[in-house]
């Protein structure tokens, strides 16, 4: 059995609120889902979402990589022989981590529907259910407070509150959404690379004085700043994550070298797919690196891939997979659903995505 077509969907669904990051607004999850058929008609599916701000991938981008690069090296190959054409994918460009990623997790889907088995089982796992957090879009601390306590009353026990849009106002953001919630519910933060090192260092050290109990401080400082986040990470006692200063294995190598931080957020999309991923969550535990698997702005495609790995490997903190749950419809039939704040992955074969249901999908073979 070989691959017999590799084909693209540039997708745009709606949220139904807007999302808002210290680096960019969005109202619309803006993907490319990657399929990949068999000759039996079996697909499998990937996404390569569009992160400008983060990654700079692009969903035209994400689609020239496919179509004239990865594709190509695929059709008429064996779909069963998944190291080695996982490897393939990850030799034949430097970059496009997002296009990878999509045809790495598509293989892996179509593998785990040829076998008859969910994709976790196929990573060696076996549960079907991984909680995860919701995040708190950045805004002010009235607003905030509101929503924390909306998202406390849909179930979710971790909240992530987005940070770093104004160091000056972050410490009263951070009371306020405290005590709307009250001591029960995990609170981290995400400054999304928002603050310099002498301003993370006097938001976190307020937040401790204060006693406001927050997990987790995820990337305080530009990702290209290393030394920066060391010398936060030394002079707090709130846990450090590492989060876009970590693509690859060399990123986390320099990570762990500088003792940069004490933990790191592994998303799909900027390692390159599940491949590396399982790499990076094995080198992360072999020196003591707390883990996250994270996500970008994705669809119930992404999500469940990330959500298969978390359930056949773990992680030391709870996930960072509500991507999906802030769309207004899904743009796939079939995947994954959420139960309050658990991502529940569908016993069946492969990703259990059957298809896509967005009317304005273009697609091209």
């Amino acid at each position: 059995m070989t691959i017999s077509a590799v084909r693209t969907h540039r997708v745009s669904a709606p949220l139904h609120t807007p999302f808002v990051t210290a680096l960019r607004r969005t109202t619309t999850v803006d993907t490319l889902v990657v399929e990949l058929v068999d000759a039996d008609g079996r697909s499998g599916f990937g996404e390569a979402p569009q992160v400008w701000q983060v990654t700079g991938a692009s969903i035209a981008g994400a689609q020239a990589c496919v179509a004239e690069v990865l594709g190509p090296r695929l059709v008429g190959r064996d779909p069963d022989d998944l190291v080695t054409r996982c490897a393939e994918v990850q030799r034949a460009v430097a970059g496009n981590e997002a296009a990878k990623a999509a045809v790495d997790v598509a293989l892996h889907d179509l593998a785990a529907q040829r076998l008859g088995v969910p994709l976790v089982r196929l990573l060696g796992g076996t549960t079907l259910r991984v909680p995860t957090d919701v995040t708190l879009a950045a805004g002010d601390a009235v607003d905030l407070a509101a929503a924390a306590r909306q998202r406390q009353a849909d179930g979710f026990g971790v909240l992530k509150l987005k940070v770093g849009t104004d160091a000056a106002g972050d410490l009263d953001r951070v009371r306020a959404v405290r005590a709307a919630v009250g001591p029960g519910v995990q609170i981290r933060l995400d400054a999304n690379q928002g603050w310099t090192p002498r301003e993370a260092v006097r938001v976190i050290r307020g937040i401790e004085d204060a006693g406001l109990d927050v997990e987790l401080v995820e990337q305080p400082v530009a990702r290209w700043d290393l030394d920066g986040l060391a010398w936060v990470s030394d002079r707090v006692s709130v846990p450090i994550l590492a989060d876009e200063a970590v693509f690859g294995v060399r990123d986390l190598v320099e990570v762990i070298r500088r003792r940069a931080a004490d933990l790191v957020n592994v998303k799909l999309a900027k390692c390159g797919g599940l491949y590396p991923a399982r790499t990076l969550l094995d080198l992360a535990a072999a020196h003591g690196l707390g883990t996250v698997v994270g996500s970008m702005m994705e669809s119930q495609v992404g999500i469940g891939a990330a959500a298969s790995l978390v359930a056949a490997y773990g992680t030391s903190a709870v996930a960072d997979l509500d991507a999906a749950w802030w769309l207004a419809w899904s743009p796939v039939r079939g995947g994954i659903r959420y139960d309050g704040s658990t991502v529940v992955l569908p016993n069946v074969p492969g990703l259990g995505v059957l298809g896509l249901t967005e009317a304005k999908v273009r697609a091209n073979g």
